[in-house]
């Protein structure tokens, strides 16, 4: 039998799309939005994955079963990360795609100069992350994230299904409403990979030079660009 291909929206059906998905799944449970998500735009449809743990593309595999996770492999990595995103495509019934910038890191610090993430965070987020970010979900309508209400004031008001402007895609967060304790929950019933690096100080892991551990106390994301006024990398900003 042969497979019908996925839908191809216009812009504007898309935005049509996030507005009716905003209206009906509004705090919706993470698998009624991913069916909505499978069901809608097929194959145009992704998640991205950081490797702090594989919550999302777990959830997404169970209604869509080999669902392309996307990952933006920036060079900066921490061992762990990578490890945890080559645990995932060997063992989850997902697809795991490994995004990376147009320069290594060895060709930007030649155009740049050594370790641009201390002297221009925000241009080596835009060069390794952004970037390549928008490359990469170029073939999709709609994207997944983790984001999650209680990763911090910044994402205190995340919807579950919203209008991407800058991609003019369709992006969905599905455990918008979950706390740190649903995830882990969800994790430990579903022997979900998670990284290592959560249970070593790190609740909140990104580029290795840009990520510290977390003193008691501080905010979760305290530990990511330490020191500075950045608080996001630009991805869902």
């Amino acid at each position: 039998m042969t497979t019908a291909p996925s839908p191809r929206y216009t812009t504007a059906e898309l935005r049509a799309l996030a507005e009716k998905g905003a209206a009906e799944f509004g705090d919706a449970g993470p698998e009624e939005v991913l069916r909505w998500a499978a069901d809608t735009f097929g194959s145009r449809f992704c998640v991205t994955s950081s490797m702090e743990d594989a919550v999302v593309a777990h959830l997404a595999s169970r209604v869509q079963p080999g669902v392309d996770v996307v990952f933006l492999d920036t060079g900066y990595h921490f061992p762990e990360t990578i490890g945890t995103r080559d645990a995932v495509a060997a063992v989850m019934d997902v697809n795991v795609i490994s995004v990376t910038p147009r320069q290594t890191v060895a060709e930007q610090d030649a155009e740049y100069g050594p370790k641009l993430h201390d002297r221009d965070p925000d241009l080596c987020c835009a060069l390794r992350k952004v970037a390549p970010l928008e490359e990469g979900l170029s073939g999709y309508d709609a994207w997944a994230t983790g984001l999650r209400r209680d990763n911090g004031p910044t994402r205190a008001a995340t919807p579950v299904v919203d209008w991407d402007a800058k991609r003019q895609k369709v992006k969905i967060s599905p455990i918008a409403t979950w706390t740190q304790d649903d995830l882990d929950a969800y994790a430990a019933e579903h022997g979900v990979l998670t990284n290592p690096l959560l249970t070593d100080g790190y609740p909140s892991i990104g580029c290795a030079p840009c990520t510290r551990r977390v003193k008691p106390g501080e905010d979760v994301r305290a530990g990511r660009w330490a020191g500075r006024g950045k608080t996001e990398c630009g991805l869902h900003t």
